[in-house]
Order: C-alpha cells, then sequence, then structure tokens
C-alpha cells in the first residue's frame, strides 16, 4: 500500500503504432491496489533518452516492441507504492531507486543464475515489452530496481542506468587489461562518452572515433588519448593502426549504432583482439572476414546492457566521481526533436528529461 498521494492520470508519451507519431497525453496511473506481490509503483524525477527508444517506436528491429507503447528505460524517482503480500522487498517506501532496461526475470533460470538474467526467455524491458519511464509514474519490479547512491544527482544517474551500465559491462568482460588500447566509435555520443571515462577509469588508453569539433572536444576532455574523426579520414584503419603504436588497438567496443562500424574492426585489431559487439543498427548483419578473423586470433563478443551487479559496479564509479555523464535537461516535450538529433547524431552527450512538471 502506499502512504503517498497518487493521482488518477499522469503526463505520457506515448506512440500508439510504428506508424503513429509520437504523442504527450494524459493516460491513467497504476492504482496502489492494482499491483501483484513484488510489484512496485515509482514517481520519477528524470529519465534519460537512448537511442534505443526511438529503435522502439519505429519498430525497426527485427524483435517489435509492444503498442501501445510508453518507452523510456533510464529513469530515476522514489517508491511510492508496493505491492501488498511482497516479502522481504528489498526497496522501501520513498525510496529514491533506478529503472533500468531489464524490468524483471525470473531469476531462477540457466541464465539468471549466471549473470546473464538480461537474456532471461522471461525478461520484461522496460518501454519495450512493458511500459517504460516516459511518463510520471512507472511500474517496475522491487527485485529489478536499483538503489541510487546518495551523493548522486537524480539526472546524472540517469543515463548511467542503461548507457554506463552497457558500457561499463562491455569494457568489463572485454578482459582488456591496465595499459592496453582501447578503440571506441561513437565515443562522442551518449553511450561513447561514457565508454571513454569507464575505459579511462580502468586503466586503459583511449582511442576515440567520431566527428565533429564538439565531440572530439568532450572525448579529448573525458580521458581519450587519441582522436580520429572519422569523415576526415581517408584511410580509417591505417590511421587507427598508427594512432596505437601500429598494431592496432587491443580491443574495439563498439557503441555506434551503425553497421559500417563493425565493418572494418577485424581489419584494424591487433592479433588477439577483442570485438566488443554492442551498438544495435537498425536491421544489420555484422560482416566479418573469416579467414583474418581465424588468423589473428579476433574474438567477437556481444554484450546486452548488463546485470543487476553491473548496475552497481557502474554507478558507484560514477559516485565516486569516476564517470560523469554530461547531459542537457529538457522537458519531456522536447522528446520528438531528441529523436530527431539522435537519428541525425547531433546530439552530443545524454539528453534527459524532467518529469516532474
Amino acid at each position: 500500500m502506499s502512504q503517498f498521494t497518487i493521482p488518477k492520470t499522469m503526463k505520457a508519451a506515448v506512440v500508439d503504432s510504428t506508424e503513429s507519431p509520437l504523442e504527450i497525453r494524459e493516460v491513467p496511473v497504476p492504482s496502489p491496489e492494482s499491483l501483484a506481490p513484488g510489484e512496485c509503483l515509482v514517481k520519477l524525477d528524470c529519465t534519460g533518452v537512448c537511442h534505443t527508444d526511438l529503435h522502439a517506436a519505429k519498430g525497426d528491429w527485427p524483435i517489435p516492441a509492444k503498442t501501445p507503447l510508453i518507452g523510456g528505460h533510464e529513469g530515476v524517482g522514489i517508491v511510492v507504492a508496493i505491492g501488498a503480500h511482497t516479502q522481504d522487498s528489498p526497496v522501501q517506501l520513498g525510496d529514491r531507486v533506478g529503472i533500468k532496461w531489464l524490468a524483471d526475470s525470473c531469476l531462477d533460470c540457466e541464465l539468471c543464475r549466471k549473470g546473464l538474467e538480461q537474456s532471461c526467455s522471461k525478461a520484461k524491458c522496460s518501454g519495450f515489452s512493458v511500459d517504460g519511464t516516459f511518463s510520471q509514474y512507472v511500474l517496475s519490479w522491487v527485485r529489478h530496481v536499483t538503489p541510487i547512491p546518495e551523493n548522486m544527482d537524480s539526472a546524472e544517474a540517469a543515463s548511467i542506468l542503461c548507457a554506463g551500465i552497457t558500457a561499463y559491462r562491455a569494457i568489463k568482460y572485454s578482459r582488456s587489461n591496465v595499459g592496453d588500447w582501447i578503440c571506441l566509435p561513437g565515443a562522442g555520443g551518449g553511450l561513447g562518452h561514457l565508454a571513454v571515462q569507464y575505459a579511462s577509469a580502468m586503466g586503459l588508453r583511449v582511442l576515440a572515433i567520431d566527428t565533429g569539433a564538439q565531440k572530439k572536444a568532450l572525448a579529448l576532455r573525458l580521458g581519450a588519448e587519441a582522436w580520429i574523426d572519422f569523415k576526415e579520414s581517408k584511410d580509417l584503419v591505417g590511421d587507427i593502426k598508427r594512432a596505437t603504436g601500429g598494431a592496432g588497438p587491443h580491443t574495439a567496443v563498439i557503441t555506434a549504432a551503425t553497421s559500417a562500424a563493425y565493418a572494418q574492426a577485424v581489419d584494424y585489431l591487433r592479433p588477439g583482439g577483442k570485438l566488443m559487439v554492442v551498438g544495435l543498427p537498425a536491421r544489420a548483419s555484422l560482416n566479418a572476414d573469416i579467414f583474418f578473423t581465424v588468423v589473428k586470433s579476433i574474438s567477437i563478443l556481444g554484450s546486452y546492457v548488463g546485470n543487476r551487479q553491473d548496475a552497481r559496479e557502474a554507478l558507484d564509479l560514477a559516485a565516486r566521481g569516476k564517470v560523469k555523464c554530461f547531459f542537457e535537461l529538457k522537458p519531456l516535450s522536447a522528446l520528438k526533436e531528441t529523436y530527431e538529433g539522435l537519428e541525425k547524431g547531433t546530439v552530443v552527450g545524454r539528453v534527459v528529461l524532467d518529469m516532474k512538471n
């Protein structure tokens, strides 16, 4: 039950179908009485905007999102109701928590037990298979909301809940060693600028790849040791190898949502290199030269967001000042123009929406 006053309706950004325009309108708020055991209701302060939200709205992935859909999966807010008969809840009324892409999973299958809960066959995904955080209130599950460190600003924590976790886990599971070169295509974007910082905090030498003076300045300020503008380069593979001492980087974490960013990775990675597949272009294939993948002993690994432990580790690094999300705070009404910026590749850092008004 709840000690908070909860309205009957709330403002939300709704996509009725993949052919329908985004519409901001009033929708019902789940009532505290309707919550099942294990469910909770969170009143949101803010939410980040991710490229995934755009893909979900457009329906351009092989797996379609539900419709009608309230998107969003980087929310921070206060728990205002918990379902009756919820036993041993890890969060209490009034706690500040984060809503991630992974909203719920069974926690009992082999994948969940091995730390791949995000790939659980029963997983529920915020803003994709269940309604997400582009609303003033969101229903979630007590075992999957993430406590937010006390010293973290809500707007900064929001984007760590997806972009930060995704970048951190990909670097962590690449098993790169301190002093290794890591190449980050898309380094000036929402995911990439956090990857630059996590990689630097983990002792790696960062080669940032993107385009534009703003993104260059941001990447270098955040710890990148070298920069290449892919639009200005006449020989991207050669330039990457030269920037990393001639042999190429040890690791490439592709945060850009374009298939072109993957195409040359096997060519520029050094022998024994690791290609971390992270960014998700719409309906694209990963093409790698089989001969050179084999003779160079290249490892290609998919990395999909992160589990509950990855989330806490990513937030902890940010709370200790090792990682800072650069964002622009906008109202919910700016979501459509934010999507347009994401499509054009002009968004620097991250956009966070203020959900309090």
